[in-house]
């Protein structure tokens, strides 16, 4: 028996792909509640306005802010409870692996049929793993995108959105406007984001952020 009566993020900056795979899932997941953000930040958003539990997370890796695997390991790191699968149009191993080895609690590929889609859902929300079937996940050695993944955890999730606003090329005066703090917020922020990743200045903090980009990791 599928589960019933489901609150569900489709995280994917593609209206026509969240269109067709709510429609899609909807006849095999009834009384579903379905949620849907186009960027990181609408994302965020959702995880914290809302007092609904969420079952589980659809995420596209390539969402506007997104910066490849920052958002999942954001997510593992913050929303621990919650279960991401990674629903993406790149299907080779590595990335693969690398999603389940940020925490990801499956890995759909794009090209994949709605049966399937449903299937590898289904397993999730009973707490399993599931990967396309004839993948066999390799080893992550720890180099340096892995060890700023890590420190890339440890923001808190202000942090982690002030870095993102960082990436946009804001100024501190805007960030500060756009989040309603002050401008002495915003610079203790950046020091603390500073320290934490181990950089100096907002170049190298975006820099840091960009290694984990797809085409920075899996070329």
């Amino acid at each position: 028996m599928k589960p019933e009566n489901l609150n569900i993020i489709i995280a994917d900056d593609h209206p026509l792909f969240r269109n067709a795979l709510r429609q899609a899932l909807s006849s095999e997941f009834k009384n579903t509640q379905w949620f849907e953000a186009d960027s990181a930040d609408a994302l965020q958003a959702l995880l914290e306005s809302s007092d609904i539990e969420y079952d589980v997370v659809l995420l596209d890796l390539q969402m506007p802010g997104s910066h490849g695997y920052s958002t999942l390991i954001h997510l593992r790191t913050h929303f621990q409870e919650l279960p991401v699968v990674v629903i993406s149009a790149h299907e080779d191993n590595l990335t693969i692996s690398r999603a389940i080895h940020y925490g990801s609690s499956g890995f759909i590929p794009k090209s994949s049929s709605m049966e399937t889609l449903a299937e590898a859902l289904e397993a999730v929300l009973f707490g399993d793993i599931w990967l396309p079937q004839g993948v066999e996940l390799q080893e992550i050695n720890e180099d340096e995108t892995n060890q700023m993944a890590s420190k890339l955890a440890d923001l808190t999730p202000q942090q982690y959105k002030v870095l993102q606003m960082f990436a946009e090329g804001l100024l501190n005066k805007q960030i500060a406007y756009d989040l309603g703090v002050s401008e002495a917020t915003i610079k203790a922020h950046a020091t603390a984001i500073f320290r934490k990743l181990g950089v100096r200045n907002r170049t190298q903090a975006v820099i840091s952020l960009q290694q984990l980009e797809m085409d920075k990791v899996d070329i």
